[in-house]
């Protein structure tokens, strides 16, 4: 897909299709009142009939435009002008996009124009629309023999001829580049278990790292025992696919500027261990890599918007499987941090996994930590399946991150660190346990990862709930959502 900019009247620009926001109710003025006329009257007499109301995300299509350029017009609803954000702008042109992109289309045009009431930039319209073309084209059926989605060839961004083109044709370009890597995110943690394992995974890692020109180091089974990481070696024992740590680095400001790390959980598949999940539980479990895939996909961002910051990326690779070499109930694991870990449950692996990945990128030298896991099923009770859980020891490094998150329409909420809920992770035979009770288990979670961090500036987000999409929806592809992609790209755009 090429997104670019044209400055012609809508009725003039050709395409396949042309999509046209419309707001509740419907004002037909400026750009709007030219395309009805040119249609003889069309627009106004479906808002008459009632079947064209503005309200967010409704789809009207005209399939035949003659006398219009484009051969087809699909009206988009964007709700009320004084209640539209980019992110409800965003929910309309997705759902827009999806409708399209359900069969073959080789041009696509879609009108900006931030609508008179609301406060929306133009700039920031392009990027949405470069985002949403760009995610929405994509579908998640990499096997299907007959592709049910399609994504675009041509994509023009339709401004007025008075726009600075200049600023706007960077901002579809961002809007683009973070849709390829949220698409990247997207692609990995729908692949399947048979084919994403710790080795596919850095050698995928490895190759995206080289094409992108990001530092890559990929450590082997033998390095991980070298470097104490008892806690990651104990999940992986049980399975034929040896782990793997991959570091990405992007130096983008002097060496001497501090460096954002961000901590990927990568269990390619979670079986549960001998604390074995039902087949409900296991069903998409493919998916609990998406931590990882996320930090991969933020990188490949940071290097290509060129960004002037320091960042560095671990994923921690594992399988937790099952066999007679299974780490066990009742087994106490040495992490690198050197605290003795009891294990009351097999399940409760990522924290594992993540507690020797941190420990290492602080030993690193990193100044602010981020780590990504779909860690607890707890925090998808809590917050539900679209938002994610905020966890930190540090307020001031935690507001950076949840302004990010705001800033790029994701949805993050903060929840409680206070100290009582360590209570639950002591032990009698070790220095702590790897999971408390069953009440509070996001935030036992998180607190069992803060005593790893060495009180270091660290945010914790459980995305247990958005990575991945149980189902499709008009505006949203079921499966791997590359949520908290552009959240992490935002924070390093900020960092100073």
């Amino acid at each position: 897909m090429s997104p670019h900019l044209v400055t012609t009247p809508w009725q003039s620009t050709g395409g396949d299709w042309l999509i046209v926001g419309v707001t509740e109710p419907p004002n037909f003025a400026g750009n709007l009142k030219s395309l009805d006329d040119a249609l003889g009257g069309r627009l106004t007499r479906l808002r008459e009939l009632g079947d064209l109301t503005g309200k967010l995300a409704e789809l009207v299509a005209v399939r035949d435009a003659s006398p219009l350029a484009a051969k087809r017009v699909l009206l988009v609803g964007l709700g009320k002008p004084e209640e539209l954000t980019l992110p409800r702008y965003e929910r309309a042109l997705l759902t827009a996009v999806r409708h399209i992109s359900e069969k073959k289309c080789g041009e696509l045009a879609i009108a900006l124009e931030a609508p008179s009431g609301s406060k929306l930039s133009t700039s920031g319209l392009a990027q949405t629309a470069t985002f949403a073309a760009t995610v929405g084209g994509v579908g998640q059926g990499l096997f299907k023999t007959e592709a049910s989605r399609f994504p675009f060839g041509d994509v023009s961004l339709v401004v007025g001829s008075g726009a600075k083109t200049a600023d706007l044709t960077g901002a579809a370009n961002c809007g683009h580049i973070l849709g390829e890597s949220v698409n990247v995110v997207r692609e990995l943690v729908n692949q399947p278990a048979g084919d994403l394992y710790p080795e596919s995974f850095a050698q995928r890692a490895k190759e995206l790292a080289a094409d992108f020109g990001l530092g890559c180091g990929v450590f082997d089974k033998n390095w991980l025992k070298q470097e104490r990481m008892g806690c990651m070696l104990a999940v992986g024992q049980a399975s034929d696919r040896p782990p793997r740590l991959v570091v990405l680095e992007y130096d983008g400001a002097p060496n001497d500027s501090r460096r954002i790390a961000f901590v990927g959980k990568g269990v390619t598949f979670d079986s549960g261990g001998l604390s074995l999940k039902t087949n409900d539980n296991m069903l998409t479990m493919k998916c609990d890599m998406a931590g990882a895939a996320t930090v991969l996909g933020a990188l490949i961002a940071v290097a290509r918007l060129k960004l002037p910051v320091n960042v560095s990326g671990y994923m921690g690779l594992v399988e937790n499987m099952v066999n007679g070499n299974s780490y066990k109930l009742g087994d106490v694991l040495r992490s690198r941090a050197g605290i003795t870990v009891e294990v009351n449950n097999t399940d409760a692996e990522g924290r594992l996994v993540l507690s020797d990945v941190l420990r290492y990128a602080v030993d690193e030298g990193a100044d602010r930590l981020i780590d990504l896991a779909t860690l607890t099923g707890s925090c998808v009770v809590a917050l539900g399946e679209d938002v994610a859980g905020a966890f930190t020891n540090d307020q001031a490094w935690c507001d950076d991150v949840l302004s990010a998150a705001k800033r790029s329409g994701e949805e993050v909420w903060q929840l409680p660190m206070f100290d009582h809920y360590a209570e639950q992770l002591k032990s009698d035979v070790a220095d702590v346990k790897n999971t408390g009770t069953r009440w509070g288990g996001a935030i036992t979670a998180a607190k069992f990862l803060e005593k790893f961090v060495d009180k270091r500036p660290w945010v914790h987000l459980d995305i247990a709930g958005p990575a991945f999409a149980a189902s499709s929806k008009a505006h949203r592809e079921g499966g791997g959502t590359g949520a908290l992609t552009r959240t992490l790209v935002e924070v390093a755009s900020a960092f100073k």
